[in-house]
């Protein structure tokens, strides 16, 4: 007769450990659980997609001009301006950040050249003088602010119908799974 449960072989016991019991989950992070709150918070947001859409677009406008530490304040402005939701805009501007400011603007720039017309090229060499400092400050501002209006207007076309497209796809879901769990 047995009288610890230890003298029965392992293999002839059954597998208790596959049930996920509360002892066993890890317990989430607090960056996991503050970014599945920000997406169910993204999710329930309130007001029409449209409204929703147009707030995501003008966030990512602002996001795309090289206005360190303004940009979010600037969508949100545009936002207020154009009617859209001012918490979709703060999102929106998150498009740049430190590990896409620099492909970004270069792209803008370089969009800005290519409109300006500009065979010039930015060389710190080749400024000697104050004089020529301000003169190709001018034209490198003019060239990076004009390609980003010109790729803030196109992001935020692009932005506002993918966004649109997103929260009606987002809402649709959604509303089937609840249906399907009252039934």
């Amino acid at each position: 007769m047995l009288k610890n449960i230890s003298q029965i072989p392992h293999q002839l016991l059954p597998n208790l450990t596959t049930k996920k019991s509360p002892l066993n989950r890890q317990k989430p992070t607090k960056l996991h659980r503050y970014g599945r709150y920000l997406y169910w918070r993204f999710i329930r947001m309130r007001g029409t997609p449209e409204y929703i859409a147009r707030g995501l677009a003008v966030g990512v406008f602002a996001g795309l001009f090289p206005i360190f530490g303004l940009q979010t304040i600037v969508g949100v402005a545009l936002a207020t301006l154009f009617q859209g939701h001012k918490i979709a805009a703060a999102a929106g501007t998150w498009v740049s950040n430190p590990l896409t400011y620099l492909p970004i603007y270069a792209i803008n720039f370089q969009v800005g050249q290519w409109l300006l017309n500009s065979q010039e090229e930015f060389v710190s060499e080749s400024i000697l003088s104050f004089q020529q400092l301000v003169q190709h400050g001018t034209q490198f501002v003019t060239s990076l602010f004009l390609g980003c209006l010109v790729m803030g207007i196109i992001g935020g076309i692009l932005s506002y119908f993918m966004g649109l497209k997103l929260i009606r796809w987002w809402r649709s879901d959604r509303r089937q799974n609840l249906e399907n769990n009252l039934y």
